[in-house]
């Protein structure tokens, strides 16, 4: 399976995407086929406090053409906001998406999480991430939420993250589960690892990436296992 990833947005998160997918895939020993596309930061940014859904869509179509033809069979987003158009996209992509919310939702189903903390975006936090997550009642950061939200955005946007920046971040997730009783807090920003990888909360935080690539290797799995039943017979 060749998968493709919009990435760029922002350039730590489809590095981590990167790294990730090449240490689950050899360590699964399945062939990892990739191609990257570099989209926009900043017209992500743009469209989606903005929630809009049409130039966006278009935005990830082109990415998706280019994609398609380098032979991609599957393509994922790197950056949860850019799930805003999600639906819309779907409907009109010439190849099939595997969202991160999808895999999400099967993971709180999974393990019986009931309410979810969020940290990300200001267009995440406004709009619960965009109400794609179906399966689970979500909050988010209180009276600091505008803090939260910028902050996020300028660890992505340098690709780094100040001792600080983790501080206020990982106390934005501590009073989401001791004041609104969250169960768990979702890193529903890809580039949080800068912020949480090196840290240990005293909560337990469910990093949206990770699930996302798990996705990708049990698709590419279940691709792989079918084409070598093929050749045998």
């Amino acid at each position: 399976m060749h998968i493709g990833l919009i990435g760029g947005i922002g350039p730590a998160a489809t590095v981590a995407y990167y790294q990730r997918l090449v240490d689950v895939f050899g360590r699964a020993g399945v062939p990892l086929h990739l191609t990257i596309q570099h989209a926009d930061i900043q017209i992500l940014t743009q469209n989606a406090s903005r929630l809009d859904i049409d130039a966006q869509t278009e935005v990830f179509q082109a990415h998706i053409r280019s994609l398609k033809a380098a032979g991609c069979d599957v393509v994922g987003i790197t950056a949860l906001t850019g799930h805003f158009c999600m639906p819309r996209l779907q409907d009109v992509s010439q190849l099939p998406i595997l969202s991160a919310t999808t895999a999400i939702n099967a993971h709180c189903v999974r393990h019986g999480i009931g309410r979810l903390g969020l940290l990300g975006s200001p267009s995440v936090l406004a709009s619960h991430l965009f109400g794609l997550l179906h399966e689970v009642e979500t909050v988010v950061p209180g009276e600091g939420r505008a803090d939260v939200g910028r902050t996020y955005m300028d660890i992505a946007r340098k690709g780094a993250c100040t001792e600080g920046e983790a501080d206020l971040l990982i106390s934005a997730g501590a009073e989401m589960v001791c004041s609104q009783k969250a169960h768990a807090v979702l890193l529903a920003g890809t580039d949080l690892g800068l912020a949480f990888n090196a840290r240990h909360p005293s909560y337990p935080v469910i990093d949206a990436l990770s699930l996302h690539v798990v996705a990708f290797l049990e698709t590419a799995r279940g691709r792989h296992a079918s084409h070598a039943k093929g050749f045998e017979i």
